[in-house]
């Protein structure tokens, strides 16, 4: 099994919307370090650490499971999506996305300046300043030390 960050901003999709819907497609990355996560590393089985950003206290909230491979991200063959990409086609897809089922929300945010100021989490890729992916790697002495920290 590997480990992922997920982050997404809770007023466009949040960890009760997922634990609402139970599995949903996470679609609409669009940034290309990312989308290569997803895509060369994502299976799955795989765990998520899903984290707010923009936020007044940002951090992981909870957990979700890759539960399908990853595939073609359909918003970019729309028109009508804010996420449409006219270079992107079913022949040579540009966007990929995989998808996620809920695992569980944590008591409490494991807040970002927690992450930082943990010492056994130095160079967990989140705390980076500046880092603005939405997907992201989590080592897995990482992501054991996180989970003791719910």
């Amino acid at each position: 099994m590997h480990y992922f960050l997920m982050k997404t901003e809770p007023s466009s999709y949040s960890i009760e919307d997922l634990k609402r819907d139970k599995v949903t497609a996470w679609e609409g990355v669009r940034n290309y370090q990312a989308r290569n996560t997803m895509r060369d590393d994502m299976h799955v089985g795989d765990l998520v650490f899903f984290y707010h950003s923009n936020v007044a206290e940002p951090g992981i909230v909870g957990e979700g499971r890759v539960v399908t491979e990853v595939h073609a991200d359909q918003t970019a063959f729309d028109p009508t999506s804010h996420y449409y990409d006219p270079k992107s086609t079913h022949e040579n897809p540009r966007w990929y996305c995989v998808g996620i089922e809920f695992v569980r929300t944590y008591p409490r945010t494991i807040t970002l300046c927690e992450l930082r100021g943990d010492p056994k989490l130095v160079g967990l890729l989140v705390t980076r300043r500046g880092n603005r992916l939405s997907v992201l790697p989590v080592d897995e002495v990482h992501a054991t030390h996180i989970q003791t920290l719910v």
